[in-house]
C-alpha cells in the first residue's frame, strides 16, 4: 500500500519562506512522478509543481515551464523523499498542500503545459496546512 506522509505545513508572514517534505513508501521498484498539489477551500485542487524519478525536468505551474520560480521541487529516490521548497510566500499561497505520487508508466507526459492541469496521480497524502499572513 502507497503512503506519502508530509511535514513542514505552518504559518509564516508574506514573503517567508517554507520547507515541504513528503516521505513515500509502498511504490514498486521502478520510475514515477512526484508531485505537489494544493486546495483552497471551495475551490479545485491545482497542481503545483511535478518531477518523474527516471530523471528529466520538474515542471512548475508558476512558470508554465521547468524552470523555478518561487517554488523548488526536489526529489530523493534513494531516500524516497520529494520536498516542495516555497519562497516569497504570498496571502494567496494560503492553502493545504498535498504531496501525491503517480506510478502509471505515462506520467512523466503529465509533466507539461499542455497536461498539467489535468494530472490526476495515483495516491495523496493527507496534505499539510500553510498560512500566509499578511
Amino acid at each position: 500500500q502507497v503512503r506519502l506522509d508530509e511535514s513542514g505545513g505552518g504559518s509564516v508572514e508574506t514573503g517567508g519562506s517554507l520547507t515541504l517534505s513528503c516521505v513515500v513508501s509502498g511504490l514498486a521498484y521502478g520510475d514515477y512522478c512526484l508531485g505537489w498539489f494544493r486546495q483552497v477551500p471551495g475551490q479545485s485542487r491545482e497542481a503545483v509543481a511535478g518531477v518523474w524519478t527516471g530523471g528529466g525536468s520538474p515542471y512548475y505551474a508558476e512558470t508554465g515551464s521547468s524552470k523555478r520560480g518561487r517554488f523548488t521541487i526536489l526529489q530523493d529516490k534513494a531516500k524516497n523523499t520529494v520536498s516542495l521548497h516555497m519562497s516569497s510566500l504570498k496571502p494567496e499561497d494560503s492553502a493545504r498542500y498535498y504531496c501525491a505520487a503517480d506510478w502509471k508508466l505515462e506520467c512523466p507526459h503529465s509533466l507539461s503545459w499542455r497536461t498539467f492541469g489535468k494530472w490526476e496521480p495515483t495516491d495523496w497524502g493527507q496534505g499539510t496546512e500553510i498560512t500566509v499572513s499578511s
